[in-house]
């Protein structure tokens, strides 16, 4: 078989509601899930054994070892179905760690779809979407990439039209910042601000915001610097540092990119779509 390549898209969280925090330490959140039509390259090929190879601008930050997300997806997918062959991995890693996006959690999707293909597995074994919310709580969205409502901890999904927000220019903008999750939600002010209409979503909010700006000021420099751009919309994803902005054309985003760019160049930028 020759080489399997999936793109590991960016999840992007439209809307962000905090509601909770459970017994368990986790938060009950809302959130309607979009993606990018760009994001990682993940491959594979036959192998003895398993292994994972990273390259790309990011792939310093990440280690090949058995704790990378996208081994442990693929030796779980292979353990439940008894599995023995290998698989070959190559992650190109684009997006930054810890940036609100996913990275992880798509990269984690995508190894098991690849798993999957490589080594045929049927409709009557165990799935990706089986294994994925074992992996964490973005990875069941990521399986689909797909926009969709999610409630409990993001891991409760609900179909959504996303035909109106298909092909939306979209503009990704990293201050170089990474934020990982765990202090975020540690400094969120507890304050239940209301439930998440997905049919309203632009009125929407991301809870976190405030909290991940506390301990990142650059982010709101970020934010600043999108509503400069007139976007028509412009908001932090998933516990940042990742802010995003969408925009009627591919012109108005790519502008915007370039005068970002100009202005802050050791930020980091993509500019893409919504899926």
């Amino acid at each position: 078989m020759s080489k399997l390549i999936e793109t590991a898209y960016a999840k992007i969280n439209l809307a962000l509601h905090v509601r909770r925090r459970r017994e368990d330490g986790y938060h009950d959140l809302e959130t309607l899930f979009a993606f990018a039509d760009d994001g990682d390259l993940l491959s594979v090929e036959p192998s003895d054994n398993l292994s994972l190879k990273i390259v790309g601008q990011f792939g310093q930050e990440l280690s090949e070892k058995s704790d990378n997300l996208v081994l442990q997806a693929a030796q779980r997918l292979a353990e439940r179905n008894g599995i023995s062959s290998g698989a070959a991995f190559t992650l190109d890693k684009r997006l930054p760690v810890a940036a609100g996006i996913g990275g992880g959690s798509a990269d984690a999707a995508a190894a098991l779809r690849l798993a999957a293909r490589l080594w045929n597995i049927g409709l009557d074994t165990e799935r990706p979407s089986d294994i994925a919310p074992e992996l964490g709580a973005d990875v069941p969205a990521c399986i689909a990439s797909r926009t969709c409502f999610g409630t409990g901890i993001g891991d409760r999904l609900q179909p959504v039209d996303g035909s109106d927000l298909s092909g939306l220019p979209l503009l990704l903008v990293n201050p170089m910042t990474s934020c990982p999750t765990g202090p975020v939600f540690q400094h969120w002010d507890r304050v239940d601000r209301g439930a998440l209409d997905p049919e309203n979503w632009m009125e929407g909010r991301n809870d976190l915001e405030a909290s991940a700006i506390a301990l990142h000021p650059e982010i709101a420099d970020v934010l600043s610097a999108l509503k400069e751009t007139a976007p028509s919309l412009y908001r932090m994803s998933g516990s940042g540092a990742t802010c995003f902005a969408l925009f009627e054309t591919n012109f108005k985003r790519d502008i915007a990119r370039e005068a970002i760019g100009n202005a802050c160049p050791a930020w980091w930028t993509m500019a893409s779509s919504l899926r």
